[in-house]
């Protein structure tokens, strides 16, 4: 068997399935949508679940159901509408976040340390009511009164807030009253250096009677995704949660279409995730909540309801939420909560692909360049794999020795297939060759190649990251097409030391992928083809050096 040949077909076959996949998103069908209202009356469909049961109410009726009833509380949605003077603005050392005083939420999240592009210095929104809409909801439910849901009004002291000098936290309030007297403040505190904005609700129950609220916290997205190309089909854009029994788990948008999920989780968190950025609800800890989807006119909701809280009469009381907005760097999100760095989906080779990110970031920490963090990386790869690599590389040397005589074996059978076989085989155990002997040095590299390729397409820290020269953005396509141009060349220089196949029409194939992969790999970003390409030349290298010694030793 040509090894060479089998790791090209495989290696074709998952340019192929990403090839698939970027044709699905541009082409394929996707879910049906609406026309999103710019000013919603009711949308029942919107609303938060039921909230999960307090263990004094375990047994007892569901909270906020009427007895015998299995109905769900419903609320209208926040209008969507410019409100202009209605909004507030916070400004931190991070972000710009707008907050809609109808609704008082957060309608707007613009990252200063990410721009659009390098062209585009405009800060990347990574949330606002635009296409795709991305808003981040929370409000109260009240047991038979009156409480701050989507539509309430809230009133806020400023227009804008800014985290100004050496203060480390800057504080947003916003009141809400309702006609008999119940007060609620609801407060955004923002922290230096933090994707992290706590979300508090603090009741106030002037009442002659205790009153029960619950609190819930949900994100509201469109399903358009960041826009048609290679990077947005092969990522995911859905929501995902995590529980401690379950783990990490994504709820995509057709999952939301199909089903209604409800489940009663501790611990946990819930978040909507894109390429490289997302956002999420971090409740407390040792609370259990009620998890939910909602989708209505092509939009889809993920969210989270807290237990009924009673507030007794003349008390006070808090709700707590915390919200996580930015990009998905695992060096902030791990401390957050347990599993929240999984939002770097590097999907099934998970357990290799998280060695491979912390090597490439200690070698980016000593050399401070992405690009030749990953020309390093892929030689230290290739020195593990060297002793498995050469084993794979004699064989194919040796089978190349024999290229003269199999040929000779074809022509003296050519129509007699069995027989040729045969006499195949006593020409392999003549002269010591296993033509399996390569195969599993090739089988056992393939699913750290395919890591490393997950690692690099994953990583928010490559985005916008220059090389070299031309080359000033490694998440985005070479734009002369050189280092795909190299790929194919080394892919060539790769099969010239091969033995070749002895059907001609495998010959031709084999011929052809250089080309196709050249052409598949125009549409990849740079840094994958950087890894590519290093790889090849590093194998050339290799390759050449044993084929030499084993010719050289024919020789003598």
């Amino acid at each position: 068997m040509d090894n060479q040949r089998l790791f090209l077909y495989v290696a074709l076959a998952l340019v192929l399935l990403l090839g698939w996949m970027t044709w699905q998103q541009d082409y394929g069908p996707s879910a049906p949508q609406q026309a999103s209202p710019t000013a919603s009356v009711d949308q029942p469909e919107s609303a938060p679940a039921t909230p999960a049961p307090s263990e004094a109410e375990a047994e007892a009726e569901a909270p906020g159901q009427p007895a015998g009833s299995d109905s769900v509380p419903e609320l209208a949605s926040d209008t969507l509408t410019d409100t202009g003077v209605n909004q507030v603005r916070v400004v931190t050392d991070l972000f710009e976040v707008d907050i809609d005083l109808n609704g008082g939420n957060v309608h707007g999240v613009r990252l200063l340390e990410h721009t659009v592009s390098l062209d585009d210095p405009t800060p990347f929104q990574l949330m606002g009511t635009e296409s795709p809409l991305f808003i981040a909801q929370a409000g109260l439910v009240g047991d038979g009164i009156e409480a701050p849901g989507p539509g309430a009004r809230w009133v806020a002291d400023e227009q804008e807030y800014i985290l100004e000098g050496d203060a480390e936290q800057i504080e947003v309030p916003l009141r809400w009253r309702d006609e008999n007297g119940l007060m609620v403040t609801r407060r955004y505190v923002f922290t230096r250096d933090s994707y992290l904005i706590d979300v508090r609700h603090e009741v106030q129950n002037p009442l002659a009677d205790s009153v029960r609220v619950y609190q819930y916290n949900q994100l509201r997205r469109s399903s358009d995704t960041e826009g048609p190309g290679f990077l947005g089909a092969a990522s995911y854009t859905g929501g995902v949660i995590y529980s401690p029994d379950d783990k990490y788990e994504k709820i995509s948008f057709n999952n939301m279409e199909k089903d209604d999920l409800s489940r009663d989780i501790t611990d946990g968190w819930l978040a909507m995730i894109q390429h490289y950025f997302l956002a999420g609800w971090v409740p407390p800890r040792d609370q259990v909540l009620r998890y939910y989807t909602r989708v209505n006119r092509g939009e889809y909701v993920l969210g989270q309801s807290s237990p009924w809280v009673t507030v007794e009469a003349g008390g006070q009381a808090t709700l707590e939420n915390r919200l996580v907005v930015g990009p998905k760097k695992q060096n902030r999100l791990a401390p957050i909560a347990e599993g929240l760095e999984l939002t770097v989906d590097y999907g099934w080779l998970t357990i290799i692909s998280k060695p491979l990110f912390i090597a490439l970031s200690w070698i980016h920490s000593v050399v401070g360049n992405w690009g030749w963090s990953i020309i390093l990386l892929t030689l230290a790869i290739k020195l593990v794999f060297y002793k498995l690599s050469e084993a794979s590389y004699r064989s194919m040397a040796r089978m190349r020795k024999l290229q003269p005589e199999m040929k000779r074996l074809k022509e003296r059978y050519p129509d007699d297939r069995q027989k040729m076989n045969q006499e195949l085989m006593t020409l392999y155990k003549k002269e010591k060759i296993n033509p399996l002997g390569g195969c599993l040095p090739i089988l056992v590299q393939i699913p750290v190649f395919i890591a490393l390729y997950w690692v690099l397409l994953e990583s928010v820290e490559l985005r916008q990251a220059p090389w070299m020269f031309w080359i000033q953005d490694l998440s985005e396509r070479d734009p002369f097409y050189i280092l795909p141009l190299l790929m194919g060349a080394t892919m060539f220089l790769q099969q010239k030391l091969n033995p070749a196949p002895m059907d001609p029409i495998q010959q031709k194939i084999m011929m052809g992928l250089p080309l196709v992969f050249t052409v598949f790999f125009i549409f990849f970003p740079a840094g994958l083809v950087l890894y590519w390409v290093t790889n090849n030349t590093l194998s050339i290298a290799q390759q050449w050096v044993i084929t030499r010694r084993i010719e050289a030793g024919a020789k003598s």
